[in-house]
């Protein structure tokens, strides 16, 4: 059966087919039009402030807009977050996720020529990106992109779903400003993610997706696990990131090594049955060896990008209580060794490979940072647990006083200035 692309499938579809582990099964879409697993009727009216600004279509995604909205963000997040920090992480994340399915979101993003470039033959209308992680089950993609995001990625998505690791797995460490996670790819698996991604149409998302892929924990063979991730996911992707960096699938970080790697980027481009740019999420947690071979195979292979980096086992010096818990650290404490990390493979590859940063990205001036260390994008999600949904849209409008502080026309003109 021919692969279901994304807005393919229509309101009144009842039945989507997927190949999972070699075997096609049929998942049983919703009744009603459900985008991102959100109810929707033809109109609901909205609320901001006092006044009652208009409708929200739900279908075409038409919204009225909502100037007080978008400059209230951060007031709002400021009085939310004690209530969120009350709760759990992981029960203050999936709350999180419930708002956004339940409130109207008019579109806070840029339009600014300054901000826009094409990257792996996409086009980006501004650099900030979400990281996987936040959006697993790809349950608010166009949200996503409705709060000044240029991109989003989900994931990361499994052939078969898994529970993941025991809970709690999940710990804010809020004198450091970062987060341990020890998830474990917890997901509903990638038939759930496609009976969702194939009703939005491609006009209601803002900019590129990505989605991320990966193996399932158990999993006789990781790399088949990987070929059958693009070959279910690559119809509904802008892109698609090879993640073997987590460090809490046990073994997975052994297929960054030389001869590994190569065979599964072989058989991954090989899965492909169109031009889909292939990134490819690397550990900050390697030696120069590693990044040189990591890079000679990423090219000779025809990967579009490293995606630098994720989560670090490392434990630099930490405040908190959670600081001893196991798992991979992000935010704050991540920064610096992530910012290596990309000064790194950009020298080892002589800027002749594209390059996503993240890690600790909390500001403008940090993504400026990575960006003129040679990044062409770069992504955030530990900072949004401590400064709100409103900071890609921060970052953006502050991106661009530093380009015009530094007399560049357009971000791309500053990529890999300090390199």
């Amino acid at each position: 059966m021919a692969a279901v692309k994304r807005g393919q499938q229509g309101k009144n579809s009842r039945f989507s087919t997927v190949e999972l582990l070699g075997r096609a099964t049929t998942v049983q879409t919703f009744d009603k039009m459900r985008l991102d697993g959100i109810v929707t009727t033809p109109q609901n009216s909205y609320i901001c402030g006092q006044n009652v600004l208009g409708t929200l279509h739900a279908r075409n995604l038409a919204v009225a807009p909502c100037t007080r909205l978008v400059n209230s963000t951060a007031m709002f997040y400021r009085l939310a977050r004690p209530f969120l920090f009350q709760a759990d992480a992981e029960t203050a994340h999936n709350m999180s996720l419930t708002a956004l399915k339940m409130l109207p979101i008019p579109s806070m993003g840029t339009q600014d020529a300054a901000l826009q470039q094409s990257f792996a033959g996409l086009h980006f209308a501004n650099p900030i990106g979400l990281a996987p992680g936040y959006d697993k089950n790809a349950e608010v993609p166009v949200e996503i992109m409705r709060l000044g995001f240029g991109f989003t990625e989900v994931g990361t998505l499994t052939p078969l779903p898994q529970a993941g690791n025991p809970k709690p797995r999940l710990f804010r460490l809020v004198e450091d400003a970062a987060v341990i996670n020890r998830m474990g790819f917890n997901n509903e698996g990638q038939a759930a993610a496609i009976a969702r991604l194939q009703n939005i149409p491609d006009t209601a998302l803002a900019g590129p997706l990505g989605i991320n892929i990966g193996a399932n924990k158990d999993s006789a063979d990781r790399i088949a696990d990987y070929v059958i991730g693009v070959r279910n996911m690559e119809p509904l992707a802008d892109y698609l990131t090879v993640n073997i960096s987590s460090p809490n699938t046990p073994g997975l970080r052994a297929l960054q090594d030389k001869a590994a790697l190569d065979d599964l980027l072989a058989q991954v481009m090989a899965a492909r049955s169109r031009a889909t740019p292939v990134f490819l999420k690397v550990a900050p947690d390697l030696q120069p060896a590693d990044i040189d071979d990591i890079v000679n195979v990423a090219m000779a292979r025809g990967v579009a990008a490293l995606i630098v980096s994720n989560t670090t086992i490392s434990r630099p010096d930490l405040q908190s209580k959670h600081a001893g818990e196991t798992g991979g650290l992000s935010g704050a404490p991540l920064r610096d060794l992530a910012q290596q990390r990309l000064i790194d493979f950009r020298k080892a590859s002589g800027g002749k490979l594209g390059l996503i940063g993240v890690g600790g990205i909390a500001s403008a001036e940090d993504a400026y940072a990575r960006i003129r260390a040679g990044a062409s994008l770069v992504q955030i999600y530990s900072a949004l647990v401590y400064h709100g949904p409103g900071l890609a849209l921060k970052i953006n409008r502050q991106l661009l006083k530093l380009l015009q502080r530094d007399g560049f026309a357009n971000i791309s003109d500053a990529v890999g200035t300090d390199a």
